[in-house]
């Protein structure tokens, strides 16, 4: 008796919380209604407004009046649709670290008379919700997403992708109890598969919403020949003591397998479009039949043939559902509810739903960034298309804008404001963004002095406020920058603007002084470069003939690994197959002769460039280390640049980690090795080479493992070289992947060997717990913080991956993870060297192997509580 799951062709999305029978924290827009128009469904009670208070941009059409009728909701007699810009977002207020259930419709009815089905992105925040696709005029798509608000308001948009026009319907938001449909780690959103299932429905509608259902969910009647109907008329739920709260008059009606000796089975994943999702699964049981003293209904729950969940003992009119808080991992799957311990009854099941999990990766612009360009946004009443998030996605950052993503969220560094009939005095929230590195106000009509809260932003290397009307003195720091060459100030065309050091003197003398000065300066530095040219001219001399000789060979041996474009299109067979892509661009396989190799393109959108060709090509060409990868050659030519390396046959760290390889989980052993590889690698770059090289970019990702899982460290277009005798540090702008960046580094540009060490501590606590490193959470929590906390309460098995089943030395994961957190440490002095590192790493390998030579040991043996759940896939039921 199989169930197979409804799917309609497009996506669901949902997450539940409870607010009461009213509705009094419900957002309800119905999509271009003119303004200032409100209603009351007739069919919900609803209460519905215009959305024109919401957002700034779109056209108001209505559909053809044969859609006009009662025969379909008032709610979609209208559209909102956006035929100007890429991107066009709904702001809506909502309450802070609140769930929410948001529902957007899309009712085409040949609008604009076009018979043009459309396709569109949909996006929360700065992360794709969905991919929306019309499949007739006369039928609604419903799009709904669960989603945790961290913050006061949600950012919804509708992105073209293709010139095809993108429109709305309805827009609404259900406040939901944080306590249901948790994923794991709070990592990401859920979207429905199909429909939620009204199992043997009594409900006589076409689906059951609010009032039934609180917080406005929709379910939808579901019956099948082979299955029987049961039901009851008394109430489900008194109390309503289920933190779920199905409707009582779904739960009233349930199925059992017309043969009561067989299973009730239903499978999920049968479609191709699902083989990569993650699945969370609810099930909700009340029994509607009040049990005689000699019956009993008892059974479990099944997965390909595996107990999942149970026994289960549905209670008589009261909801308990069964659920898996972490995400089964992509597949075909055939659950089976089926009779135990003599059960005299079939089991039965009242209703179903199935989510995916939408991973939320692109972080949102940092926050005080936002709250600052909203303000000045509406200071200036800007009529630029300002909307979403200003730095993210990338691809959409705000006009005028320029914003670095090196950190854990992006930050704007650059505000072009130019000509933009600007008014009135300097806004006082430009002081808010913090990192704002070149600021354009010219060519506007700005009154008022040049403000002091300028001078406090400390990263400013470039300001221009010419052709305004701005009076009074520039502040005095600000002309000392200029004067030192940290700011490049421009103020021409304000006449009632003084730009000198004295505004009292004559203008003559003020502009005599500074040249004279400047003058003095200039030749007092050029004698002081030529004296010391002087004295280290010998020193250099001795060391010129050395300098050629190495420059020579590297030039040979340079010559010798250049290949050209026709000959990486012969290797690669025309880039026949696809190992990957990154930052840099395509990763293919490639043949050299009978030898294997990657081979990398740079990509023409890439963030990388030239220069980070030539540094990887340069440094690979003078170091070599059985840990890191080998440089077998390159392409350069005009319009094509390309890496070739060692083929490393089980590709990179990450993927191992991820949980994208459910059967080859690394032991415990097989990690210590791959951390020991990674950490050989750095200790010769930092100790090795003379002069010391810093990576810049260590992360699992760049930490490649050939066909014996031996570790190479990958990817060197970021290293620097250290020239300074000392080695102290270096002053760089800041470089690295987001979660992996040195604090400190990213606070002074002060790059140290450390700033690796820091990146490395990150990569072990990845090793250890196979946790995303950015928590999914709207709090995006580092996985060092939430490990630092797991460690205050002193349980190590819940930091270590679950998949490991506790198959390891206990003292030796405890080792590690306090080396890891050293290697964390806020202050770079704190923490320990990469030689360091290594000591006490070979330590651990070395009490771990002796445990696995001698037999489990009684921390294994702890794993035995586990034998009732299929940790592989990371489920953990449980009744409510």
């Amino acid at each position: 008796m199989e169930i197979k799951f409804l799917v309609l062709g497009f996506f669901s999305l949902a997450i539940l919380q409870a607010q009461g029978q009213d509705q009094s924290d419900f957002i309800s827009l119905d999509c271009g209604l003119p303004a200032n128009t409100s209603y009351s469904d007739e069919k919900t009670s609803l209460y519905y407004i215009s959305d024109a208070y919401f957002i700034y941009s779109g056209v108001a059409r209505s559909l053809p009046p044969e859609f006009s009728t009662n025969s379909i909701d008032r709610q979609l007699w209208y559209v909102r649709s956006f035929p100007q810009g890429i991107r066009n977002c709904y702001n809506v207020t909502v309450t802070a670290n609140t769930k929410y259930l948001i529902r957007a419709t899309f009712m085409y009815g040949n609008y604009d008379n076009l018979n043009q089905l459309p396709e569109f992105d949909l996006h929360i925040g700065p992360n794709k919700w969905v991919t929306v696709q019309i499949q007739n005029t006369s039928t609604p798509v419903i799009e709904e997403i669960i989603y945790d608000a961290s913050v006061s308001y949600i950012c919804i948009c509708l992105v073209n992708i293709n010139s095809e026009t993108p429109f709305i319907s309805a827009l609404e938001l259900r406040p939901l109890r944080n306590t249901t449909y948790v994923t794991q780690s709070g990592a990401g959103a859920l979207a429905l598969i199909g429909q939620r299932l009204d199992l043997g429905s009594i409900s006589n509608q076409d689906h059951v919403r609010y009032p039934y259902d609180i917080f406005d969910r929709f379910w939808y009647p579901f019956h099948l020949i082979q299955l029987t109907d049961i039901s009851t008329n008394l109430t489900i739920d008194v109390g309503s003591h289920n933190d779920y709260q199905p409707p009582p008059i779904v739960m009233r009606s349930a199925v059992i397998p017309a043969n009561s000796s067989n299973p009730l089975q239903l499978s999920i994943g049968d479609s191709v479009k699902y083989k990569n999702f993650q699945f969370y699964m609810y099930m909700h049981f009340a029994d509607v039949v009040k049990l005689e003293a000699n019956q009993s209904r008892k059974f479990n729950i099944s997965r390909n043939g595996t107990i999942w969940f149970g026994p289960i003992i549905p209670l008589y009119l009261y909801t308990s559902t069964a659920y898996s808080q972490s995400a089964i991992t992509g597949g075909d799957y055939l659950f089976s509810l089926f009779k135990v311990d003599g059960s005299t009854l079939p089991p039965l099941l009242n209703a179903v739903e199935v989510y995916y999990l939408i991973e939320l990766l692109q972080s949102e612009t940092s926050r005080p960034d936002i709250d600052a360009i909203m303000s000045i946004k509406s200071t200036y009443g800007i009529s630029r298309n300002w909307q979403g998030d200003p730095c993210a996605p990338q691809e959409y950052v705000w006009d005028g804008l320029n914003c670095s993503y090196n950190g854990t969220a992006p930050i704007i560094t650059s505000l072009n404001l130019s000509s933009s009939g600007l008014t009135g005095e300097i806004a006082s929230d430009i002081a808010n963004l913090k990192s704002l590195r070149s600021l354009d106000l010219s060519n506007n009509s700005l009154i008022g002095p040049v403000p002091d809260f300028l001078s406090k932003l400390v990263s400013l290397e470039v300001l221009n406020l010419t052709g305004n009307r701005l009076t009074g003195r520039i502040p005095v720091d600000l002309l000392k920058r200029r004067q030192n060459g940290l700011l490049l100030l421009s103020v021409d065309g304000n006449p009632e603007l003084c730009a000198l050091d004295s505004c009292n003197d004559n203008n003559k003398k003020n502009y005599v002084v500074p040249v004279t000065v400047s003058v003095s300066a200039l030749f007092a530095i050029v004698a002081a470069i030529s004296l010391a040219i002087c004295l280290k001219r010998r020193k250099k001399q001795a060391a010129v003939a050395g300098e050629m000789m190495e420059a020579q060979a590297r030039i040979l041996e340079s010559r010798k690994r250049q290949f050209t474009y026709s000959k990486v299109l012969e290797m690669t067979n025309n880039f026949e197959r696809v190992l990957g892509r990154g930052g840099f661009g395509t990763v293919y396989h490639g043949l050299l002769g009978d030898t294997e190799v990657a081979v990398k393109t740079l990509s023409p959108s890439s963030v990388q460039g030239y220069k980070e060709f030539q540094a990887e090509v340069k440094l690979l060409l003078r170091v070599h280390h059985k840990n890191l990868t080998t440089l077998v050659g390159y392409c350069e030519e005009p319009s094509h640049m390309v890496l070739i390396y060692e083929y490393m046959a089980n590709g990179d760290l990450k993927h191992h980690l991820s949980g994208d390889d459910p059967v080859n989980i690394l032991s415990w052993e097989e990690r210590l090795r791959i951390a020991i590889g990674a950490a050989q690698g750095l200790e010769y770059l930092h100790n090795g080479c003379k002069p010391p090289i810093v990576h810049r970019d260590v992360k699992t990702t760049n930490i490649l493992l050939d066909s014996n899982f031996q570790a190479k460290l990958a990817d060197f277009g970021l290293s620097r070289i250290f020239p300074t005798e000392d080695g102290s540090h270096v002053s760089t702008t800041v470089a690295g992947t987001p979660g992996y960046l040195d604090p400190e580094y990213h606070v002074t540009n002060w790059l140290t060997e450390k700033s690796d060490v820091y990146s490395y501590g990150v990569v072990l606590l990845e090793i250890i717990t196979s946790r995303p490193v950015i928590a999914k959470t709207g709090d995006r929590t580092h996985l060092s913080t939430w490990v630092s906390s797991m460690l205050d309460k002193g349980d190590i098995k819940t930091i270590s991956d679950p998949r490991l089943l506790g198959d390891f030395d206990t003292n030796s994961v405890w080792k590690v993870t306090e080396l890891a957190m050293a290697c964390v440490s806020e202050i770079s002095a704190e923490r320990p060297t990469m030689s360091q590192v290594l000591v006490e790493l070979n330590e651990c390998l070395a009490t771990e192997t002796a445990r696995t030579r001698e037999g489990r040991s009684q921390s294994n043996s702890n794993s035995i509580e586990f034998t009732n759940v299929d940790l592989s896939s990371g489920l953990f039921p449980q009744p409510r």
